[in-house]
């Protein structure tokens, strides 16, 4: 009885919904979200119908929809019964009974055409997934975790941080090429598709363009209504073929304690859409980004038995290598990011940008139109130009380098809602370079590095008197005594940090013993002294500074 009564609904919802009038309305791009990957198109439309059922057919929808994130809004007396995605080929002028020779040979390109750009996107996917498999073992290696003994040797934990750093950046790098690369492929794989589609319904006529009867990509929405009823009806949807770059410019004049950040957004588009003066919104989200929860499954283990994995023994020997040498190697710390300058009485597009928190995105909101095309091209953005609190330090590691380099640290950069991206450096209106910024693993505080300043020298002397080498027993023991003098010619005082070093061993035949230290800083675990002064104008400061080191008198140490 109960499959009945659900039989009889359907039957007569289906037999309502053929019976519905039909109204053909056109609609408005009025709002725009861009995520990182894809974009949430808003469109707008007026409708008024008469009682009954009506189904409203809202054209000028975006050929690369995605129909599962469809969604529709409605205000007025009616009710929302249905909406579906549909494309709408117009019946052609003349029949013929066969294609002509010459569309037949169009359509086998364009068929070919088709499997080349598949080949294509299949490829680029093959080498995302690579890479992709690359950083995650990167990222779960031992060393990354604080896990194995990498720690133990300062110059292994360098050359990890070192490889870690340069693989990931290269990585992220290629990650974006290929992705973009992609996106084009699938967008011309689908002009082909349609351009295939029109050939086919070509008839055949000598003077006739198959390109005259376009698809129409239509949303269709069924109301019911009681009486006469008007009000507006929204559509959203989300397209895979837009997205945005983040980019920031830090800026600093050197005069005060504040940074300048200019947060950027190169925003690129191909929804067959042109965005005209729309309200733009910048999402950290990506929809298109797994949000399934990871789950562990029970963990069974066997006695191992010696066989190559298919995938990797498949893989080039070059690849093959490059996965076993990552077993060993690390990760490194983030890098800053840069400001622009704008003009201070004047107003910037900054500042009609509102900042929307998500729970695991933000989202920032351009009180500004927007006008952008559907040519892929990039077209920035400004989000947010922010002054941020910054403490200046001057660094000078002389055993290195003579130089005193200026020093920004800047901390509380969790609110403006940054993304992984590379940076531009300012400092008192010249450019000093690039860098990158990851907030994913970025320390509590970001430091920049500003430059060299001439006006402070440093200079690390060899004291050779007090330098000794004597044999004692099978024993030599050896003396190394250095000094360092600080002048500061600048107008002002500042504030300096020295960095230095006593060896380390690992090897216990080797005695290494700090002699003096000059009221010096020592960090246990990586030998590092640090020295920590105030220095007045055209002042000259000094200290001193030596370690011993004992070992077999047949053996040498390069000191």
């Amino acid at each position: 009885m109960k499959n009945y009564l659900l039989f009889l609904v359907v039957f007569f919802a289906q037999t309502v919904l053929h019976g519905a009038e039909k109204e053909i309305i056109p609609s408005t791009l009025t709002d725009v979200t861009v995520y990182t990957q894809g974009a949430q198109l808003y469109q707008r439309a007026n409708y008024s119908v008469k009682p009954g059922i009506t189904e409203l057919i809202i054209e000028g929808i975006s050929p690369y929809i995605d129909t599962k994130s469809i969604q529709v809004k409605a205000t007025g007396s009616v009710v929302i019964l249905d909406s579906k995605y549909s494309i709408f080929y117009p019946k052609p002028e003349t029949i013929v009974t066969e294609l002509p020779s010459k569309t037949k040979r169009e359509i086998q390109l364009v068929e070919d055409s088709i499997r080349l750009v598949q080949f294509d996107i299949q490829e680029i996917q093959d080498e995302i997934d690579v890479l992709n498999a690359t950083k995650t073992i990167l990222s779960n290696n031992g060393a990354v975790r604080g896990q194995g003994k990498v720690n133990d040797s300062i110059n292994l934990l360098k050359q990890t941080i070192d490889y870690y750093q340069l693989k990931m950046v290269e990585i992220n790098k290629k990650l974006s090429s290929l992705q973009r690369r992609k996106t084009e492929k699938v967008s011309k794989k689908t002009k082909l598709e349609e351009r295939l589609i029109k050939l086919r319904q070509h008839e055949g006529s000598s003077n006739k363009n198959p390109d005259a009867n376009e698809p129409s990509h239509r949303i269709a929405v069924t109301v019911s209504a009681k009486e006469l009823a008007s009000g507006k009806i929204t559509i959203s949807y989300v397209v895979s073929t837009a997205g945005w770059v983040p980019m920031y410019d830090l800026r600093s004049d050197g005069l005060t304690s504040k940074i300048n950040l200019t947060y950027k957004a190169n925003v690129y588009q191909n929804s067959g859409l042109d965005w005209e003066n729309v309200k733009l919104s910048i999402s950290t989200n990506d929809p298109y980004q797994n949000k399934t929860k990871p789950t562990l499954h029970p963990w069974y283990i066997d006695y191992y038995t010696h066989y190559r994995n298919r995938q990797q023994s498949n893989a080039p020997a070059a690849m093959r290598k490059e996965l076993e040498e990552t077993a060993v190697m690390g990760y490194s710390n983030a890098m800053p990011v840069t400001a622009e300058d704008f003009e201070k009485d004047s107003r910037s597009s900054a500042d009609f940008v509102q900042v929307m928190r998500q729970l695991t995105a933000a989202e920032f909101k351009i009180d500004l139109p927007y006008s952008i095309k559907s040519d892929n091209e990039q077209h920035m953005v400004l989000i947010n130009v922010s002054d941020l609190e910054a403490n200046y330090t001057y660094y000078s590691v002389p055993k290195l380098d003579n130089g005193v380099y200026l020093v920004a640290e800047i901390t509380n950069l969790n609110e403006l809602g940054l993304v992984p991206a590379s940076a531009n450096i300012f400092f008192d209106g010249s450019y000093v370079g690039e860098t990158y910024i990851d907030p994913t693993a970025m320390e509590d505080t970001l430091t920049l590095s500003l430059g060299r300043d001439p006006n402070l020298q440093v200079k690390r002397i060899l004291l050779k008197e007090e330098s000794k080498e004597k044999v004692i027993g099978d024993k030599k023991e050896r003396t190394m005594s250095y000094s360092f003098e600080v002048r500061n010619g600048k107008a002002t005082a500042v504030d300096l940090v020295i960095l230095d070093q006593v060896p380390l061993t690992q090897n216990a035949d080797i005695t290494i013993e700090k002699v003096n230290l000059d009221h010096g800083k020592y960090e246990e675990s990586t030998g590092i002294v640090e020295w920590r002064m105030s220095i007045k104008s055209k002042e000259t400061k000094k200290h001193y500074f030596s370690f011993r080191v004992k070992h077999a008198k047949d053996k040498m140490v390069q000191l």
